[in-house]
């Protein structure tokens, strides 16, 4: 029996006496590989969001866990859906940059076709010259294969391993805590996106987030309002953590102008509240009054990651000035935390480090991503 990568028995004890995860689920490729299969792959992750493909035809390549995706939004019906980004011929790329698919999705290689809903629809010369069909290739066997997808928050989330529970049940619990914001969203355009870069395992983007223990030393500006002792830890064991404030201040104009509120908020809690959840795998989620975001993390490999943040609005029609001061301010808060998701990064090559402690009031929601990740892995290495 093959051995295990990595001890993890001392990760799954209670907060008090648990410590964080050995420096190799941070720094080594075969246990970034492992990850890969078992937190991944294996259960619903984010991808993208619908609003990367506006309109129907819009197509994007993405690379998710090494494997080459296509996110479309159909010209037949207007889903949003994933696909291999590969020809059913041949296994050859298919889209190797965004655009708008116009007719159908031809084949660089060999003129394949596929529509933008995914079948097969023309296979030229596959019979010989000027045969265009051949009794051994099914069309209707061979569409693009298909990636288990679900549109959620606008987020597009994956299942890879296509075994994971349905969407709803997988993530009800988060679903109904947040049923008050069931409402539409609308992405705030090209000045409400942005990508940071960093040099730093995934898993440390999702640690930092989970907890508010940083805020007066790291976000100092944020903490001047929103103080540490105005949050309030959120702990969902096995399916997602964070911290939520009960203090939130509405930008405002320097008219006096403020973005509409989401309507008919329900719970009057949500005049002052914000909730901040990191849902397990790679999906991080702010809620507020009058705006929300998300920030999608792509692994790069065990010391590089990608974030990609979108933020949301009540109303299609907001003021382009506060817009842009939001991302702006959201962007500064981000990139706060690059120096030190990059410094545990660095400290994670110390051969001393045993994976640190945990504050049982403060580090509360970071241990519960821990745990789950031990989980995950535990219940892989048992099926294999």
């Amino acid at each position: 029996m093959a051995r295990d990568l990595t001890d993890l028995a001392a990760v799954r004890r209670p907060v008090a006496r648990a410590t964080g995860l050995p420096n190799a689920h941070y720094t080594d490729p075969q246990v970034f590989e492992e990850e890969r299969q078992a937190l991944l792959l294996s259960g619903w992750a984010g991808l993208a969001v619908a609003a990367d493909v506006p309109e129907p035809g819009d197509a994007v390549p993405l690379d998710f866990a090494g494997i080459p995706l296509l996110l479309i939004r159909s010209a037949q019906d207007g889903q949003v859906r994933v696909f291999q980004n590969i020809c059913r011929h041949r296994g050859m790329i298919l889209v190797d940059a965004p655009r708008r698919i116009e007719g159908a999705i031809r084949c660089p290689y060999h003129s394949w076709c596929y529509s933008t809903s995914g079948d097969l629809v023309a296979t030229p010369h596959v019979g010989g010259p000027g045969r265009n069909k051949h009794e051994a290739i099914d069309r209707d066997a061979l569409g693009l294969i298909e990636v288990r997808s679900h549109l959620w928050r606008d987020v597009v989330w994956i299942n890879v391993s296509g075994t994971a529970p349905p969407f709803e049940e997988a993530m009800a619990d988060i679903i109904a805590r947040w049923a008050d914001f069931d409402r539409p969203l609308h992405h705030g355009g090209a000045d409400s996106r942005f990508t940071l870069d960093v040099q730093t395992n995934w898993k440390l983007a999702v640690e930092n987030y989970c907890e508010s223990y940083h805020l007066p030393w790291v976000h100092p500006g944020l903490n001047s309002y929103s103080r540490l002792e105005d949050h309030y830890n959120i702990e969902a064991p096995g399916r997602y953590s964070g911290q939520g404030s009960s203090v939130y201040r509405q930008l405002t104009g320097a008219d006096g102008a403020v973005f509409p509120d989401f309507p008919d908020l329900p719970d009057a809690k949500w005049d002052k509240a914000a909730e901040y959840i990191a849902v397990y795998p790679n999906v991080l989620l702010g809620v507020h009054r009058d705006h929300a975001f998300t920030l999608l993390l792509e692994p790069l490999g065990p010391g590089r990651t990608r974030e990609h943040v979108h933020l949301y609005y009540a109303s299609p029609e907001t003021p382009d000035d506060l817009r842009a001061r939001n991302a702006a301010l959201w962007k500064e808060v981000f990139e706060e935390d690059i120096f030190v998701v990059e410094g545990m990064q660095r400290g994670r090559t110390a051969p001393g480090f045993d994976g640190g402690r945990f504050s049982p009031a403060m580090d509360s929601p970071t241990h519960c991503f821990h745990a789950w990740v031990a989980d995950r892995i535990a219940q892989h290495r048992s099926a294999k």
